[in-house]
C-alpha cells in the first residue's frame, strides 16, 4: 500500500514539474509572427477623348465607365459635346488629356480617341478638311499619346440613325474610312464602331433604333419612323415647291457647341442607347487590345 501511494505521489510531482516548465517556456520565449507579404497594386487607366457621342451627357462613355471596367482600370471620360479633332485641341481639352496620361502609379494608360461628327462640313469653328486636316489631327493625337507613354486606340465615329426608305444613311462613312487608314498607317489598334453600329442600327430599323435617343419623338416624327424614312427631329419638314425629296435633318443645328440638352434626335444617346453601344465598344475593344480583357467586363 505504501509503495502504491509513493508511486502516485511521484507521478503527480513529475506532471506538475512538466506543466510548470511548459508554462515558463511559453511565457519567457516570445513567438514572432511573420508579416503578410503585400503585393503592390497593378492598376491601369483608360481615358476617353471625343465628342458628344462619347461624352457624359449623350454618349456611350458613361455606361462604359460605370458598367464595363473593373476596379483595376480607372476610367476618365474627357469627351466633350460639339468637339472635333480640331477644336478639341485648340480649346485646351487635349492638354488636360495629356496631363492625365502623365499621372503616376499606373502600369499602363490607354487613350480611346473618337472624332468625326463635328469634323463634317457646316459647323464653323469645328469642321476640318476630310482629306488633309482630319487625318493629320488624328496622327498627331496618336504620336503625342505615345510620347507620353500611353497606348492610343482609334475609334471610327458612331453612326447616326437617319433612314430613307428603310435604309440607314450612314453619312459618317467617309470619316470612318479616314480613321481606318490612319490606324493602318500608324499601326494603332482600331475599334470600328461605325461599322458595328451601322450593322446593328440597320438591323433594328428606324422604329427600334429610335429607342436609343435621349427623349421620345414628337408625334409626327414618330409617325414618320413607321414609314421607314425619318424626318427632322424637331418636327415635320416644311413643304416647299418642286419635286418631293426625303427631308434631311441639318445635323449642325442639333449638335451644338453649347450645354448638353435632353431631346430627341438621331445622334445622341439616352440610357438605353448608351448601354447598348458601350457593350459594343467593350466587345470590340477586347478584340482590338487583348491585353485589356482582364480589365473589362463583357
Amino acid at each position: 500500500m505504501r509503495v502504491t501511494l509513493l508511486l502516485a505521489a511521484t507521478a503527480v510531482a513529475c506532471l506538475a514539474s512538466t506543466t510548470v516548465a511548459t508554462a515558463q517556456s511559453s511565457t519567457s520565449v516570445p513567438v514572432e509572427v511573420a508579416s503578410p507579404v503585400v503585393q503592390p497594386i497593378r492598376a491601369s487607366k483608360i481615358i476617353l477623348v471625343g465628342d458628344s457621342t462619347t461624352a457624359v451627357a449623350g454618349g456611350w462613355g458613361p455606361s462604359f465607365c460605370a458598367r464595363h471596367v473593373t476596379s483595376f482600370l480607372t476610367c476618365v471620360n474627357l469627351a466633350r459635346g460639339g468637339r472635333s479633332s480640331g477644336n478639341y485641341r485648340t480649346e485646351g481639352s487635349w492638354d488636360i488629356a495629356l496631363g492625365e496620361m502623365a499621372s503616376p502609379g499606373y502600369v499602363a494608360t490607354y487613350v480611346l480617341i473618337q472624332f468625326g461628327h463635328n469634323d463634317q462640313p457646316g459647323k464653323p469653328g469645328r469642321s476640318t478638311d476630310l482629306a488633309t486636316e482630319f487625318p493629320a489631327n488624328l496622327k498627331r493625337y496618336v504620336e503625342e499619346a505615345r510620347a507620353r507613354g500611353a497606348i492610343p486606340v482609334l475609334l471610327t465615329p458612331l453612326t447616326r440613325r437617319q433612314f430613307i426608305d428603310g435604309r440607314l444613311q450612314n453619312d459618317l462613312e467617309p470619316w470612318a474610312e479616314a480613321v481606318r487608314r490612319v490606324a493602318a498607317e500608324t499601326a494603332t489598334p482600331l475599334v470600328d464602331l461605325n461599322a458595328s453600329s451601322d450593322a446593328a442600327v440597320q438591323a433594328l430599323g428606324p422604329v427600334m433604333s429610335a429607342r436609343f435617343a435621349q427623349a421620345i419623338p414628337l408625334p409626327e416624327v414618330g409617325a414618320a419612323l413607321l414609314t421607314g424614312t425619318t424626318i427632322p427631329a424637331a418636327g415635320a419638314a416644311p413643304v416647299v415647291p418642286g419635286p418631293v425629296l426625303p427631308p434631311i435633318q441639318n445635323n449642325a443645328t442639333v449638335e451644338p457647341m453649347g450645354q448638353a440638352k435632353l431631346a430627341f434626335d438621331y445622334t445622341h444617346l439616352g440610357s438605353e442607347g448608351a448601354d447598348f453601344f458601350a457593350a459594343m465598344v467593350t466587345r470590340d475593344l477586347v478584340l482590338a487590345v487583348p491585353a485589356l480583357r482582364r480589365l473589362l467586363i463583357l
